[in-house]
C-alpha cells in the first residue's frame, strides 16, 4: 500500500511544516548573502506522478528559456532530490547583487547559478535534517541545462518512481528581476521513514 497516497492530514501538515521552516531558512540565508529582501510564495505540497511533475514545472515557469540544477540527498533511509528552476532573465541582476564585474558569458552564468543553488539547497536540506534530528549526505549539484525549455532540462520519462511527494516554493528578489523555483521530491520509501521519524519526535 502506498504511504504517499494514504497520507493522513496530520502527517501531511507535519511534512508541510518541516519543509516550510527549511525553505524559509533558505530564503533568509539568500537574503543575508545578497543584502536584499526575498519574497517567498506559499509552499505547495502534492502527490505527483513523473508526468505531473513535468506539467507542474511547465506551469510554474512559462518562460521559454530557463536553467536547471539538481542535487540528491540521503541519510537514515531517507533519500530525495532537490531541483532548482532558474528564470534566465535573472542573471544580469544576480551578477549585480553578487558584485560580479566580469563579462556575463555562459560560464559566468553557470557560476552564479551554482552559487545561488549552493545557498538554497544547503540551507533548505540542512534545515530539514536539523528538524528531524538526522544527518544528510549530499551528492554534487549538477547543472541539467542552461537557456533551454523546461521540457528539455527536466526529463521524467525514465523516472524510476511512480508517485512522489513534491514540495515547491518560489523565491523572488524584491526590486530585481530574479526569480527561481525550488522543488523537493521524495518517493514512497523515504516518506515512510520520514513519517516514522516525525512520529518519534512528536510523541
Amino acid at each position: 500500500m502506498s504511504v504517499i497516497l494514504n497520507l493522513s492530514e496530520d502527517h501531511r501538515d507535519c511534512i508541510q511544516e518541516v519543509t516550510n521552516v527549511a525553505m524559509g531558512q533558505a530564503g533568509d540565508k539568500l537574503a543575508r548573502l545578497l543584502d536584499t529582501f526575498v519574497v517567498l510564495s506559499i509552499p505547495h505540497i502534492a502527490v505527483m506522478a513523473p508526468s505531473d511533475v513535468a506539467m507542474a514545472l511547465q506551469a510554474i515557469d512559462s518562460n521559454k528559456s530557463v536553467s536547471g540544477v539538481c542535487q540528491g540527498f540521503i541519510g537514515g533511509g531517507i533519500a530525495g532530490e532537490a531541483m532548482l528552476l532558474f528564470n534566465d532573465t535573472s542573471f544580469a541582476d544576480l551578477a549585480k547583487l553578487m558584485n560580479y564585474d566580469d563579462e556575463l558569458d555562459k560560464q559566468a552564468e553557470r557560476e552564479l547559478l551554482m552559487d545561488t543553488t549552493n545557498v538554497l539547497f544547503g540551507a533548505c536540506l540542512s534545515g530539514i535534517a536539523e528538524q528531524i534530528d538526522m544527518d544528510f549526505s549530499f551528492g554534487p549539484p549538477m547543472v541539467l541545462g542552461q537557456h533551454q525549455a523546461v521540457s528539455e532540462i527536466f526529463d521524467f520519462r525514465n523516472a524510476k518512481w511512480e508517485q512522489a511527494l513534491v514540495t515547491e516554493i518560489s523565491y523572488e528578489l524584491e526590486g530585481y528581476n530574479v526569480q527561481c523555483d525550488l522543488l523537493l521530491i521524495m518517493t514512497d520509501d523515504s516518506i515512510a521513514r520520514l513519517l516514522k521519524k516525525i512520529d518519534y519526535l512528536v510523541n
